[in-house]
């Protein structure tokens, strides 16, 4: 999707419900990214991290220790909720990345994991890179880690039955995805390079750590990583919701091995700017 189709408008429903079955649904990003990073960056425990659209904390809990200190930003409030109770040292703030620089000061990195696609690109790039420190860097987390990798090879339990379960969320919801209390028929947004560019940034260089782990997930967070989406969390389904419940475990207890799954982790990458 280009920019110029771009209509959907953030409302702050977009995650509703999602914050405690995201931190369980979403699985968590390899503790090689962090390494692969500080390596890559130069890092040395020196300087700050700001992670904008932290979500309950996972990328942000994961590259703090990189840094003197941390800060995670996240509009929704039960996410940051969520994510100060998974650490006191680091700083947690609700704003949107738009409300940047918000009187946070400059850091070394900013990271964006699985949310930049939901802001204003133009605008919330222009206002991070001057809160970018001299030699610093922009870091977009690249990931999909509600699911694992689709395929037929052998595996110690049977995959999440995820187009059935694409199939039951469309039954409850229709066929085109939720956002929020608006739809997105052709997805969210891309062209992220186009847009750093004109920002004047430089780069991008990229690397990638992880992948190709099995995994076993139970009914429990194969749920959670279905009500973490924005397109089906809890708020989607209203008054439906018990019986879409009670629809995706009976759907997941017949597809498991005795409540088992396993998945392939997806690769990380990650793309690395300078301003």
């Amino acid at each position: 999707m280009n920019s110029g189709e771009w209509t959907w408008q953030w409302d702050e429903t977009l995650f509703a419900g999602s914050a405690e079955h995201y931190a369980v649904g979403r699985m968590e990003y390899p503790a090689e990214l962090a390494e692969v990073l500080r390596s890559e960056l130069g890092l040395d425990g020196r300087g700050r991290l700001l992670d904008v659209g932290c979500g309950p904390g996972s990328l942000t809990v994961l590259l703090a220790p990189l840094f003197e200190a941390a800060v995670g930003v996240d509009a929704d409030r039960e996410m940051i909720e969520v994510a100060s109770r998974r650490s006191s040292t680091i700083e947690w703030r609700q704003l949107r990345g738009e409300a940047l620089p918000a009187d946070l000061g400059t850091f070394r990195v900013v990271s964006f994991a699985q949310a930049f696609h939901w802001m204003d690109q133009e605008l919330v790039a222009e206002r991070v890179r001057d809160m970018i420190e001299p030699g610093g860097f922009w870091v977009h987390v690249a990931a999909s880690t509600h699911r694992g990798v689709d395929g037929d090879d052998p595996l110690p339990h049977p995959r999440p039955p995820w187009d059935r379960i694409d199939e039951l969320v469309a039954k409850y919801l229709g066929p085109v995805r939720r956002a929020g209390q608006g739809h997105l028929p052709t997805g969210t947004r891309g062209g992220e390079e186009k847009v750093m560019l004109a920002a004047g940034y430089q780069g991008p260089t990229r690397v990638s750590a992880g992948g190709n782990e099995v995994v076993e997930r139970s009914v429990e967070d194969v749920t959670a990583a279905v009500f973490s989406l924005s397109s089906s969390t809890p708020n989607q389904f209203a008054d439906d919701l018990p019986a879409f419940q009670a629809d995706l475990r009976d759907l997941l207890t017949k597809a498991s091995d005795q409540g088992h799954f396993s998945e392939r982790t997806r690769e990380v990458a990650a793309v690395i700017w300078r301003p």
